[in-house]
């Protein structure tokens, strides 16, 4: 049966596991410019703008139709 301490060391041992591999892949990731990334951020931005729009007129129309129909 394994004790508690070799038990512990099996989880450190697969932490430090994770992280090694966690560091490899994040060099191999490709990061985004500050550019690219306001650019980004800007588009979001706008779109979230104009869906809040939309739906915001869809909401006053969809209320003033059911207000219309009931009365």
């Amino acid at each position: 049966m394994v004790n508690l301490m070799d038990k512990i060391k099996i989880w450190i041992d697969k932490i430090k596991v994770f992280l090694s591999e966690a560091k490899v892949e994040l060099r191999k990731v490709t990061w985004p410019t500050p550019k690219q990334t306001f650019a980004s951020t800007s588009i979001v931005i706008v779109v979230v703008a104009i869906v809040s729009v939309f739906l915001g007129i869809v909401d006053f129309g969809l209320t003033k139709l059911i207000k219309l129909l009931l009365g």
